[in-house]
This record gives structure tokens, sequence and C-alpha cells, in this order.
């Protein structure tokens, strides 16, 4: 297991940092403003598609380590801003992993390059009542007529819902576990109103209704083994908020950091003082150790599949709570400043909630760690 980062992939991250750095420095990628937000995600994913970056867990791309640059190249954008990353990660990653792994050559040809350019937006309609999918079973449906296809269902959620060009709807057929693709703008697709969230308020995210919404048959995924379709999409989901977990802890151990060494209080900078030093060990201790938890998850995705999965769980858990605590240590240190709304820091313990309940739940997860270590889940 080798989690050292080659000259070429620090490069990556260089470049990574300074665009969408740059870019988050210049506008309110924060903001609870669609429009704002859709012009955000455009403009982020047409920076990153002149870097390897959205091919990464696509393509197998030469000289970098697979899912484990990935992970350190996702904590880079998550760091720079955390909404940003939620949005290009859905559409480049959750939504591009469906098409690269299950869609078909002319599903792939119509939609990948221009996703992998940029040019457009993709979302995954997966979670319907609740964020869970684990125990609830999916009743979105579709009914094929001829060479058309009728989808009737909810999803409630959806990252990148409002803004999207296209939707990967996961639904029922035949009996199967499917994907379809339903392209915005299609008669009989609803998208809802952007919600108010707690954490992540430049990313979009909304319901969408289908009432008996028509699409062509071809417009239809169906993995060959239907039962690791919600399986996948679960590892993948947990990947990526491994991946904003990271960026949310730097994001508020540098913010904190900063401040510990410019801010003075009895005459001296806080860091100084040993009760701020303990915090931001305690807070590097918990950082640098989800790094390599990630790692370690990421690369056992690449090169041992049958283990990811609890592995992937196990490292999920830690990485996103770690997240939470690192987040309010660092509001402690920041004190008052630390209370008011608009610092990385207050940003990043608001964010950090969302990582425990989405993807596979921290209690889901936990349970499903247990049956793995009972060896009842395999």
């Amino acid at each position: 297991m080798n989690y050292d980062f080659s000259d070429k992939e620090f490069t990556l991250f260089v470049e990574i940092e300074a665009l969408i750095g740059n870019f988050a420095k210049q506008t309110d990628s924060e903001k609870n403003d669609p429009a704002l937000s859709e012009k955000n995600t455009r403009k982020a994913l047409a920076l990153l598609s002149q870097t390897p970056y959205l091919k990464l867990g696509l393509e197998n791309l030469p000289d970098y380590n697979g899912l484990v640059t990935l992970m350190g190249a996702m904590e880079v954008v998550a760091a720079a801003s955390p909404s940003l990353f939620l949005s290009i990660e859905t559409s480049a990653r959750i939504f591009g992993r469906i098409l690269s792994a299950w869609g078909s050559d002319d599903q792939k040809a119509k939609l990948l390059p221009a996703l992998l350019n940029g040019q457009i937006v993709g979302a995954v309609g997966l979670s319907e009542d609740t964020m869970n999918v684990e125990n609830d079973p999916l009743t979105t449906t579709g009914t094929a007529h001829h060479n058309q296809v009728t989808i009737s269902g909810h999803k409630q959620y959806v990252i990148n819902g409002p803004v999207a060009d296209w939707f990967a709807v996961a639904g029922r057929m035949d009996g199967k576990n499917v994907l379809f693709l339903v392209k915005k703008g299609t008669e009989g697709l609803t998208i809802g109103e952007k919600a108010a969230t707690l954490g992540y308020e430049g990313a979009t995210i909304s319901k969408i209704l289908l009432e008996n919404c028509a699409i062509p048959a071809d417009q239809v995924i169906s993995p060959k083994n239907d039962n690791d379709l919600l399986a996948t999409l679960r590892l993948w989901e947990n990947q990526i908020l491994m991946g904003a977990s990271l960026g949310l802890m730097k994001r508020a151990f540098e913010t904190a950091k900063t401040y510990a060494k410019s801010h003075r209080t009895g005459g001296r900078p806080i860091i100084a003082y040993q009760e701020v030093g303990f915090k931001l060990s305690e807070m590097l201790t918990l950082f640098q150790t989800s790094q390599l938890f990630a790692y370690r998850a990421a690369w056992t995705a690449d090169t041992e599949p049958k283990d990811a999965e609890s592995l992937t769980l196990c490292a999920k858990v830690f990485c996103t709570e770690s997240a939470e605590q690192v987040a309010s240590q660092a509001m402690k240190i920041l004190g008052g400043s630390g209370f008011l709304s608009g610092n990385p820091a207050e940003g990043a313990f608001r964010c950090a909630k969302y990582g425990q309940i989405a993807g596979t739940s921290t209690e889901i997860s936990r349970v499903k760690i247990g049956d793995f270590a009972l060896g009842s889940m395999k």
C-alpha cells in the first residue's frame, strides 16, 4: 500500500487549488442563490475540464494512482469550496461513473464527452421519502411501451436538481433495478424549488417529480447485476462524502491555525497558550488519521473490491464524525469570531452534519460494520 503522491500528482493538486481556490475567492460560492449556484457550478466544471480532474475515477489515467489520487484531489476542491465540491462531484463522479460503468456505447458517446468537458451538469435521483435506500424499496417505476418507457415516481434530496441538464433516476422496471436517463425539459418531469439547508447552501438540492414521464427506451441503463446497483451508488456517494470531510477539516484547521497565530490576547498570540496548542494538535491528529483512512479505503476499492464496502463504511464514519469535531474545535479557537456566520470554520461545522446522514448514514454504517465483523456479510 503506497499512499505517497508523486510529483505529477502534487502538480495536479496545485493546479486544481489555483483554479478553484481563486475562482471561489472571486465569487460567493457558498451563497444561497440558485442562479449564482448554477453559474458557479458550470464555470467550475469548465475550469476543471482543463485538468484531468473530471476524468479521475472514470478513466485509467497513466501516472495517477487511481482513487487515491482522486481522494487527494477531492480534498483540495472541498477545502476551497464545499458547495462547489458537492455539485461538481455529483455531476462528474456519480452521474459520470454511472455512464462510464454501466452506460451503453451510444449513451457514453452522447453524454460522456460533454460531461467531461464541463459542458453539461448531471444529477442523480436515488432517495425517495427518506435518505435511506438500504431498507426502503424503490417505488419509482418504469413501464415499457414499444420504443418508450413511461416513468412515475418521485425523488428527494437531488443534488443539482434545479440546475441539471440530465438526471439519472433510480427505479424499477421488469422486476429489476435500473437507471432512467431523463433530460431536463422532458414532459412529465417537475423540478422542485431549491431546498433551504443547514450547510452546503451554495449547492442546489431539490426534489423531483415524474408523472407519466416518457423517455426513449434507449435511455434506460440496466446493469448486468442489478442487485449491486444501489450498493455501488452508495459506495460512490460514501467516497465523495469522505473527500468532502477531508476538505472541511483542512478548511477548519487552516482557519483556526491562522487565527491562532495572528490574534492576540494578554499581550501575546493565542497560539502561545497551551490549551490552544492542544486543540490544534487534536485537530491535526484527527485530520491526518482521516486522510490515511480515506486513502486506504480508496486504494482498497481499486485493488481489493471485495473488501471495499466494509472499509469504506469504517472510513466514512470516522471521517464524517471527525469533520464535525475538528470544525467544532476550530470554532472554539476563533471564539466570538467563530460564532459569526460566514467564516470557514462555522460553515464547515454546518456542512459536516450532512456527511453523517447522507450516503450510508453513520447509524446504518455501524450496523453493517458489525455484520461484517461477525461475518454475516460477505
